[in-house]
């Protein structure tokens, strides 16, 4: 099973516990994998995926780092979680 198949699952069972912060967030994934293969009018591979998670994440990353900085730790946290998730979808590193 391809990553982008395992996203897809794991929305359908998001839907079914009606977890709605994880839906939320792998909604916005399927987006940007969907929007990739709009813009480049083919299927996405594997490492694209990747790709696109990784950047997903980097932002994450820098809007927890501005919102910490604003003293906004509700948004925050909201990122964090969302990072998490993401992190869950790419390789382990070294």
């Amino acid at each position: 099973m391809n990553l982008k198949t395992q996203i897809q699952e794991d929305m359908k069972t998001a839907l079914r516990q009606k977890d709605v912060e994880r839906l939320t967030t792998i909604r916005l994934i399927l987006a940007a994998i969907k929007q990739f293969e709009i813009d480049e009018r083919s299927e996405v591979t594997e490492e694209r995926v990747y790709a696109i998670l990784e950047k997903m994440l980097k932002q994450r990353r820098e809007s927890i780092a501005q919102y910490t900085q604003a003293k906004r730790e509700d948004l925050a946290n909201k990122e964090r979680a969302e990072a998490e998730l993401i992190q869950a979808y790419l390789p382990q590193p070294l």
